[in-house]
């Protein structure tokens, strides 16, 4: 990843760099979000399943970076997602604990495959030499304050166009999957512009959590509750 940099207002200026946000199915047999997001914050969504499809929509897109809400790394120490390895949480799955922020662990049932597809599809577009990023807009909806799908889906996108998102995510007939297709542009766009925060280990690989401030904001604030609950406790055993 490169280095943060001053975060600017990436959709004040008319040369925004083209991100790709992609909600990954698990398997080709259901819907995969895909999102291309340009200057001015304009959305152009679609529903794709193989991943012949969404290799050619990134060609055709020619991004900048391709944000993918799938696993794309293994926990360290780990062969694959099916292997039987102690290995369950990654250094970035742990961070997101202290935080306090729900996630699926890669070797849970479903996510097995989910992993094994995302791992597969960030190879073959960083082999043609594409920036992959982990972007997971259910994090990143969390610190941006905006519902997750499982609160509703208008609820979900009215919060995305608070962000000044507009274009295809307006419609009333787009999928939840292209909603969150867009929210992992945003983790894209947000990278682009060095406002985001890489968790992880990077012998094993990072994930981006953005805006910086919001992330920032919930380390201290979840520092500070846990300094609270230590004093209460120890006054209790006194």
């Amino acid at each position: 990843m490169p280095p943060a940099h001053r975060a600017r207002n990436v959709r004040s200026e008319v040369a925004a760099p083209v991100v790709v946000g992609v909600d990954l199915a698990g398997s080709e047999g259901r819907r995969t979000g895909f999102c291309t997001l340009g200057a001015g914050g304009v959305t152009v969504t679609r529903v794709l399943h193989s991943d012949d499809e969404i290799v050619a929509a990134v060609h055709a897109a020619s991004p900048s970076v391709v944000s993918i809400d799938a696993p794309l790394f293994l926990p360290k120490g780990r062969t694959s997602p099916d292997s039987r390895e102690p290995f369950h949480l990654r250094a970035s799955d742990r961070i997101l604990q202290r935080l306090g922020i729900r996630f699926f662990t890669v070797t849970l049932g479903p996510m097995r495959t989910l992993t094994a597809r995302g791992i597969r599809l960030r190879a073959r577009l960083e082999a043609d030499g594409y920036r992959t990023i982990e972007g997971y807009p259910g994090a990143g909806q969390d610190l941006l304050g905006i519902p997750r799908k499982g609160e509703g889906i208008e609820r979900l996108r009215a919060g995305l166009v608070r962000t000044g998102l507009r274009g295809d995510i307006e419609r009333v007939d787009t999928t939840h999957d292209e909603l969150d297709a867009a929210s992992a542009a945003v983790l894209g766009e947000r990278y682009m512009a060095g406002d985001f925060v890489a968790i992880g280990d990077p012998s094993e690989g990072w994930m981006v959590l953005a805006p910086k401030s919001a992330v920032l904001a919930r380390f201290r604030a979840r520092a500070a509750a846990q300094a609270k609950a230590k004093r209460s406790t120890s006054r209790r055993a006194r």
